[in-house]
């Protein structure tokens, strides 16, 4: 299946991507949520989308609500490490406005896979 993975954190961005490619997903980056809805639009096979909730340009929950509203059929896994406020303020936040599963960074590989598996 193909996944979009919008993620700023460079290094972030290449273990994730790692990690599905190895694991047999076709996968497209983006850098933050404005890029990621360029890919999404180029990619109309895009069936996952895994995204960071703080990013510049247009962040997370932002990207979260304009991908249900224009593809509602995309399984949504926001990931957050937090800020300043406990990443799990910003999660809650994602799954109430649409995520359809969230992950707490730092993630293990199995972790990232089995909720890949899990939408």
């Amino acid at each position: 299946m193909k996944v979009l993975v919008i993620e700023d954190d460079e290094a972030v961005q290449k273990f994730i991507c790692k990690i599905l490619v190895s694991a047999g997903h076709s996968v497209v980056a983006a850098g933050n949520g404005k890029e990621g809805l360029a890919e999404i639009k180029n990619n109309n096979d895009v069936s996952i989308v895994i995204t960071d909730l703080l990013m510049p340009e247009k962040e997370g929950i932002e990207t979260i609500t304009d991908i249900k509203k224009l593809w509602p059929h995309v399984k949504i896994l926001a990931i957050s490490g937090g800020g300043i406020i406990d990443p799990e303020f910003y999660l809650r936040n994602a799954s109430a406005l649409g995520a359809d599963l969230t992950l707490k960074k730092p993630f293990t590989r199995p972790e990232l896979l089995s909720a890949i598996e899990n939408l």
